[in-house]
């Protein structure tokens, strides 16, 4: 078993979902429950499944929850992207954001290989 919360990963998760949560709060009221919840059930996906899956005693068993987290960064990538099209955030904040996304998942990966 991994003590998430020691984890740079996880921190680092948990940081980027602020972040998220800070620019979908500028989202028009009309994503309420549309992208705004999208992204944001995604990018609370990343650091919960870190977490949920730290608890196996199996490696391969939280290789599997970290892949999940992996795949929700991808989806969150895939929501800045729409959402930048849509006009709801500017191209410096989501090139920020995907600057991020893309070191968490350069963590998962290694991490994974590690494991």
């Amino acid at each position: 078993m991994h003590n998430f919360r020691n984890m740079k990963i996880y921190q680092k998760a948990i940081d980027y979902a602020v972040e998220i949560y800070n620019l979908t709060n500028r989202f028009p009221k009309h994503e309420l429950f549309g992208l705004s919840s999208q992204v944001r059930r995604a990018v609370t996906s990343i650091s919960l499944n870190i977490a949920e899956g730290s608890g196996n005693t199996s490696n391969k068993e939280f290789k599997r929850f970290l892949e999940i987290s992996l795949r929700s960064n991808y989806e969150v990538i895939a929501s800045l992207e729409i959402a930048q099209k849509l006009g709801y955030c500017q191209e410096e904040e989501v090139n920020k954001l995907l600057t991020e996304a893309n070191e968490i998942a350069s963590m998962i990966v290694g991490f994974i290989k590690q494991l």
